[in-house]
């Protein structure tokens, strides 16, 4: 018997709309995998369900749950990013009430952010407040609930709690368990392999847990409510990329680590054992850092190593709102360090967010008048979300949040930004979508990107552009 089934949720439809069919990234469940892989470490019989990437109704993974006839099922909830993990939970509820015949427990960034309102409100046996792995395996030894860490139950009206499980060495949480997945369901973003890399196999890893920063709409650290930040072993992040080539002919990545380029003693390692590999010169992966990160002197390390794109967390073209949103960076720093990204041969993302606290139509409008000056390979432009477990969400009004999870997704139907003193939600999100397209429907921008790969890419962002999403909001 199968002691313990994890499950990914999948509602893609609900949170990326059309998107969902073709453009929208589809990755392997990292937190899911980590959790599962110190499981099996230990000695549990682990399964895994990726509804997500499967695309599976509720019925087929209810089907498949009774076949295997698990003592625990875990919904982990975590997105693609840990500040998009809310919108996950779009129907995990009806999930779960199809799984009324096997003890449950909700895991992940979400459920640590609002372990009593997630217990209070989902149909759930318990909640996991922290990473997960201690408190499933003090579930399934069948130890008494109040000496389980992490646990959240109720004992008839009450709700009980015990203190968090301390954190998990790094290294432990590994995620090695490729060989439960659906590998042939995953894709990259289409950005990233606007060169002609394969989108499929792709894999995202972690080689970093945690963040030292404190900006207010991010929700990174809610696991540790600390800033401490843990480190892989950079050779065992080398072995691992080594076997997804050599086990799953996986050659396109993300590094999912919230900052991997921030401390040199670990990403300088890590690359230049990279760069050693005889089949670096195909790999693509891409990693995020900050503006005030990144080292010019280490680039051409960067490229040699593989990673062909850096997401950079510029947020805002207004240093007033920066400074609000606690990214203290100056205009001038961020042309040199772009233009010295470029030049080292890596592709730049810029992460862009309209609806900051301190935000105007007019510093709007620099965000986006600094975007397109940038002369970047590819944008996302974000609405500011107050997510469960940001300094946001503890500042925000209630009337000022989304009525239902999927709210809280940049592309769902329903999606509600944060109004700002002087702007309406509908306001802020009028003004992403018409910067999205003014963005890339740019003639200069894809000029850019036809110069840069070819005709490939235009046309992929014409694809892209054709989309409309329809938006509540902003209904007529």
């Amino acid at each position: 018997m199968t002691d313990i089934v994890l499950i990914n949720p999948g509602a893609a439809s609900e949170i990326y709309q059309n998107l969902a069919n073709d453009l929208s990234a589809i990755e392997p469940p990292t937190w899911l995998r980590m959790n599962a892989g110190w499981l099996r470490d230990h000695g549990y019989d682990v399964a895994i369900i990726d509804q997500d990437a499967l695309r599976w109704m509720n019925k087929q993974v209810t089907n498949r749950i009774k076949e295997m006839s698990p003592r625990l099922v875990a919904i982990v909830v975590a997105g693609q990013q840990p500040s998009a993990s809310t919108q996950q939970m779009t129907g995990v509820r009806s999930l779960v009430e199809t799984l009324f015949f096997v003890p449950t427990i909700i895991v992940g960034h979400h459920a640590s952010a609002l372990p009593q309102r997630t217990l209070t409100e989902e149909p759930v046996t318990y909640v996991c407040d922290g990473e997960g792995p201690l408190t499933m395996a003090g579930l399934l030894n069948g130890d008494p609930l109040d000496s389980i860490p992490g646990l959240i139950w109720k004992d008839g009206n009450t709700i009980r709690s015990t203190p968090r499980a301390p954190l998990i060495p790094i290294d432990e949480l590994h995620g090695d368990v490729w060989d439960l997945l659906p590998m042939d369901r995953y894709r990259a973003h289409t950005w990233q392999c606007f060169d002609g890399s394969q989108r499929k196999p792709y894999a995202s890893i972690y080689t970093t847990l945690g963040c030292p920063f404190k900006c207010s709409f991010c929700m990174i650290n809610v696991f540790q409510h600390s800033n401490k930040y843990r480190r892989r072993t950079p050779s065992k992040v080398v072995e691992q990329i080594s076997d997804l080539y050599l086990g799953y002919d996986a050659r396109t990545f993300k590094f999912a680590d919230e900052m991997f380029i921030l401390d040199p003693t670990h990403y300088i390692p890590v690359c230049e054992k990279l760069a050693k590999l005889p089949f670096v010169n195909e790999l693509n992966i891409w990693a995020y850092a900050r503006i005030d990160t990144v080292k010019p002197d280490t680039l051409n390390l960067l490229r040699r190593a593989g990673i062909r794109w850096l997401a950079l967390g510029i947020e805002s073209g207004s240093a007033h709102v920066r400074d609000g949103a606690e990214k203290h960076l100056d205009d001038i720093d961020i042309y040199n360090i772009v233009k010295a990204i470029q030049s080292a041969g890596i592709n730049v993302i810029g992460n862009f967010i309209f609806g900051l606290p301190d935000d105007t139509i007019k510093s709007m409008r620099e965000t986006l008048d600094l975007a397109k000056s940038l002369n970047l390979e590819f944008a996302n432009f974000y609405s500011a979300m107050a997510y469960p477990g940001s300094k946001l969400f503890e500042l925000a009004k209630p009337r000022d949040l989304p009525v239902n999870w999927s709210g809280y997704s940049q592309h769902s139907f329903d999606t509600t930004p944060l109004p700002t003193a002087t702007l309406s939600s509908a306001d802020v999100l009028r003004f992403r979508d018409t910067a999205f397209m003014e963005f890339f429907t740019d003639p200069a921008y894809l000029d850019n990107v036809y110069r840069k790969f070819g005709s490939t890419a235009p046309a992929l962002i014409n694809v892209m552009t054709a989309m409309s999403l329809p938006r509540k909001l902003l209904a007529a």
